[in-house]
């Protein structure tokens, strides 16, 4: 069995149908490799310097660069992607802004062990956000290839219907395998985790993720994107129209 995949071009009522069906859905190709590596280029001096988790949650294997808008122009083109937007927005869409949470990238360092299988929307403290409201949705783009054998991030199909408290063990997950410039978009309620990195390679993410509105960013992007650029950024980063209705999409 393997995970659910749509070409760069589908529609994005299949797409967001899929992540409400499911939890999650694969967008394979939807950047090119050209932007994975301009992207490389902008963050190198960043990733280069930071250090490792503190913990086996965070991996101590593992690294995490955030501060991504003031970072990289590209990576705000992937954050502005339309299919990315457009699913987002179907998947938000009983809340009357959507903002962006957090960007990241996440270095999966070779011998690094699998990580817990959790919910990222424990996130706001253990709160019982009712199971048919979604919180956050989460696009995790592929910035070098995603195997198996390097740790592709695993996924509980259907589990976001769960709950809190469920348990899994990596024997009940399915890998997102998927090639460079691939986007796996997922909820915040569907159980997850990263796999065991047993190659000799760094696996690389990019963690760029949008909650509701109204609660408090995991990345407080009034203080990693500095008002000097933040004034410089196009007005459709401000404003997205969805459907029917504009909503607003704070950075």
């Amino acid at each position: 069995m393997s995970l659910i995949h749509f070409p760069a071009d589908a529609p994005i009522d299949e797409v967001a149908g899929c992540v409400r069906e499911n939890g999650y859905a694969i967008v394979d190709r939807l950047a090119s490799n050209e932007t994975m590596d301009q992207i490389e280029r902008d963050l190198e001096p960043y990733t280069r310097t930071i250090g490792y988790g503190t913990d086996s949650f965070l991996g101590k294997l593992t690294k995490r660069t955030g501060g991504l808008i003031a970072r990289s122009p590209k990576v705000r083109e992937l954050i502005m992607d339309d299919l990315v937007l457009g699913t987002t927005g179907q998947i938000l869409s009983h809340t009357t802004t959507f903002q962006l949470h957090l960007t990241q990238v996440v270095e999966l360092h070779p011998g690094s062990p699998a990580q817990k299988i959790h919910q990222d929307e424990l996130v706001w403290d253990m709160y019982p956000f009712p199971p048919e409201y979604d919180v956050q949705c989460n696009p995790l783009w592929a910035m070098t290839d995603y195997t198996e054998e390097m740790g592709a991030t695993r996924i509980v199909p259907g589990s976001q219907r769960l709950g809190r408290g469920a348990k899994f063990t990596i024997e009940d997950t399915l890998p997102a395998v998927m090639d460079r410039g691939s986007v796996l978009i997922y909820t915040g309620k569907i159980y997850h985790g990263s796999g065991e990195n047993k190659s000799d390679k760094i696996r690389k993410a990019l963690n760029l993720t949008y909650s509701v509105g109204w609660v408090r960013q995991e990345e407080n992007q009034y203080l990693a994107c500095p008002q000097d650029l933040a004034r410089t950024l196009p007005d459709d980063a401000i404003l997205i129209a969805h459907r029917d209705h504009a909503q607003a999409v704070t950075f």
